[in-house]
């Protein structure tokens, strides 16, 4: 893990409201800059809304977000020039292929691309043969290097990866999570969610265990392996004789399953 150096993203006492339902309740967490930083929790946590809240994408109740220093409500262009995103399902124009894509995403954030240099991103995601074709023709995995080309199109601070590996398979999953190290040994900070606790605790730096709408634990996936190792309910969820993530997160979370 990089030394951190700053915070790329701060989330102090944030609360998003649905009605009266209290989605996410005085969450605050930081991403540092060359730094994974996981949000794992069972479905309905409140990890997207939380997701959603940093994105702008819908105002908190109450609670700030900044990104690289701005406020994402006082100054939210400069927030999101800092930040890129890669959903876990993403849809681009049908009618374009994939240079044209491209050139359209660096054209919306002003970013030059000269006909090497678009050669130059073709290839290094291991497309070249492949940029006269559609989106829609493109395998599951090619497609998420494409995601993730044009959330990186503008070089952000902070990267935000929803679900990045659903759908790959084996091979394609390591080499996104290749790319992703690799964002991080560059000095971005990285928030991600997934449902894979062997990719949280192989490959994040430090993970927020998050339920109802707040976090119950945060630290490296090794040290909330230590602290809880020998909780009684974490020793009932271990079926190896070995203490896992997993094992503590559905210590922590409880092992109903949500909807």
């Amino acid at each position: 893990m990089n030394t951190p150096s700053e915070a790329v993203l701060e989330v102090l006492n944030l609360n998003v409201k649905y009605g009266n339902f209290l989605a996410v309740k005085n969450l605050s967490f930081t991403v540092q800059a060359g730094e994974i930083f996981e949000l794992l929790g069972p479905n309905g946590a409140g990890k997207t809304s939380s997701l959603s809240a940093v994105e702008g994408l819908l105002v908190p109740e109450s609670g700030v977000v900044r990104v690289a220093g701005y406020d994402i409500k006082t100054h939210p262009r400069h927030a999101r020039a800092n930040m890129g995103v890669q959903l876990q399902a993403t849809s681009f124009q049908p009618e374009l292929n994939v240079a044209e894509i491209i050139r359209l995403y660096a054209g919306i954030y002003g970013v030059p691309l000269t006909r090497e240099k678009l050669g130059s991103i073709l290839e290094n995601i291991n497309l070249r043969e492949a940029g006269s074709k559609k989106f829609g023709q493109l395998s599951g995995g090619q497609q998420q290097r494409v995601s993730l080309v044009i959330a990186l199109i503008h070089e952000p601070r902070l990267v935000l990866l929803d679900e990045p590996t659903t759908g790959l398979d084996p091979q394609a999953r390591r080499q996104l999570w290749e790319r992703i190290e690799s964002l991080r040994n560059q000095g971005h900070g990285i928030l991600l969610t997934t449902h894979s606790m062997e990719e949280a605790e192989s490959v994040c730096d430090r993970v927020a265990i998050i339920d109802h709408g707040q976090v119950i634990s945060t630290d490296t996936p090794q040290a909330l392996i230590d602290g809880h190792r020998n909780d009684p309910e974490v020793i009932r969820a271990s079926r190896k004789g070995k203490v896992t993530l997993e094992d503590v997160f559905i210590g922590l979370t409880g092992s109903q399953v949500r909807v």
